[in-house]
């Protein structure tokens, strides 16, 4: 039986310089092993929506909960050691090589030595980078894909359930994302991992979600599979969002 991995009930953000809801009583439940996209327009809530999972922002009201456990009763530095965290601006320390930037959190845990050089080794060849070309260099001397290749690989060192990405492949070019966006579909199947990746890209969130999550104005307008969102979306921002991806399908077939 797959088990609950996540669960909103009834959760609010409000800023206090807002009037208004950023995430709007949101009441959801992702299973474990899910890859969920969250879609949305700049200002919908989306970003805010992840970061409450790992108490980066925490809710005005309502309930999180991880496999059960209330977030609100966890010490949360030990949470967020527990989830994978990845965001677009990689954040890599330029002093440390990229074997030590992929142990911070084991060597924090204080791991043997020898448990964190494997470790590092199997994380470089999961996320297609070679140990032996790429351990001992240093973030400058790598490119933005790689850099964020390295991030992902740093995200998985502990081996948390859940992994959050924010935007991660934004600042990447179109050639490089559509690679680490298979790669990443590539690891997800690997591992059998909650996954959840913030995005303003519908052909990204359609691609990569076994469900997505498209949000409007802080609420959630459609929780579904991308097959049973395009066959009947929920309202009428859920269909401009379809509209517009297909009038860029038609624009490219326009050059054939």
């Amino acid at each position: 039986m797959v088990s609950t991995a996540i669960e909103f009930s009834n959760v609010c953000k409000k800023y206090k310089r807002s009037g208004n809801y950023v995430v709007d009583h949101v009441n959801l439940s992702i299973k474990e092993g899910e890859f969920i996209t969250i879609l949305g327009s700049s200002g919908s809530g989306k970003t805010t929506l992840l970061k409450m999972i790992n108490r980066l922002y925490e809710p005005n009201e309502g309930i999180i909960k991880l496999f059960g456990e209330d977030i609100a009763t966890v010490d949360p530095v030990k949470l967020r050691r527990r989830i994978g965290y990845v965001i677009q601006q990689v954040g890599l320390f330029p002093h440390m090589t990229i074997a030590q930037n992929i142990a911070i959190v084991p060597m924090l845990l204080k791991w043997k030595q020898s448990k964190i050089d494997s470790k590092v080794i199997d994380l470089l060849f999961l996320v297609g980078l070679d140990p032996q070309e790429y351990r001992n260099r240093y973030p400058s001397q790598l490119s933005g894909g790689q850099q964020q290749r390295i991030g992902l690989a740093r995200a998985l060192a502990t081996d948390p359930k859940i992994m959050l990405l924010d935007e991660p492949f934004g600042a990447i070019d179109a050639i490089n994302r559509v690679n680490l966006q298979n790669e990443l579909l590539r690891i997800h199947g690997g591992l059998k991992k909650t996954f959840l990746l913030v995005t303003h890209d519908i052909n990204e969130a359609f691609k990569l979600g076994t469900r997505v999550i498209i949000m409007n104005k802080g609420k959630v307008s459609q929780f579904d599979t991308p097959r049973n969102i395009v066959k009947n979306p929920a309202d009428e921002f859920v269909s401009s969002l379809i509209l517009s991806s297909r009038e860029q399908e038609r624009f490219w077939e326009g050059l054939d």
